[in-house]
């Protein structure tokens, strides 16, 4: 075997080390990216099951809509007619050409939807979706351990994202170099 085939056969060999140690070691972190990744790319597509409908309002005209703290104070009623304690919320989502402002609370999955011109609650839902890009980033963790600065979404991001480049590198001259071999030959 000359020294050039030697080379590329050792490379070969480190390589397929590289890739299947790393694989491995990341593979319950890519079964969630993967899965919450497609379920995330698919979540407009599942009725109400991830992520509530958006629904239409009276009016897509801003100037006849209730001032914002009308609409917050008339789901903070809501909220509190169903019972629920007060939470705190996190957003507003304005859909202007929808007619509607969506309150998505914060220590909850929940997002209520209410007509901006007339400040009646359309609905109400659970936002699952919301859970599935904390799992797909990170987050969640951070979340769940009150870690600060998001430093395990970070570590968890960049982590992935090198092995992820990495699998890119070895699993293209892993298929390419036995090629790239034979034709040396």
């Amino acid at each position: 075997m000359s020294l050039n085939r030697k080379k590329h056969a050792k490379i070969l060999r480190d390589f397929r080390k590289v890739h299947r140690y790393t694989g491995a070691l990341l593979f319950v972190f890519f079964f969630i990216i993967a899965i919450s990744g497609t379920l995330l790319g698919l979540k407009k597509n599942t009725g109400d099951l991830l992520l509530p409908k958006t629904r239409t309002g009276t009016s897509e005209d801003l100037s006849k809509w209730l001032p914002l703290p009308v609409l917050e104070q008339n789901v903070y009623e809501y909220m509190k007619s169903q019972g629920a304690t007060t939470n705190e919320i996190d957003r507003i989502d304005i859909r202007k050409d929808k007619g509607i402002a969506k309150f998505i609370l914060k220590n909850d999955l929940k997002e209520i939807q209410i007509d901006g011109a007339t400040g009646t609650v359309l609905s109400t839902g659970k936002r699952y979706s919301d859970l599935l890009e904390d799992l797909h980033d990170g987050s969640f963790v951070d979340d769940t351990f009150n870690l600060p600065n998001g430093i395990f979404k970070i570590i968890y991001t960049v982590i992935c994202g090198i092995a992820l480049l990495t699998f890119t590198i070895t699993g293209f001259w892993l298929w390419y170099g036995p090629k790239h071999m034979k034709r040396a030959r």
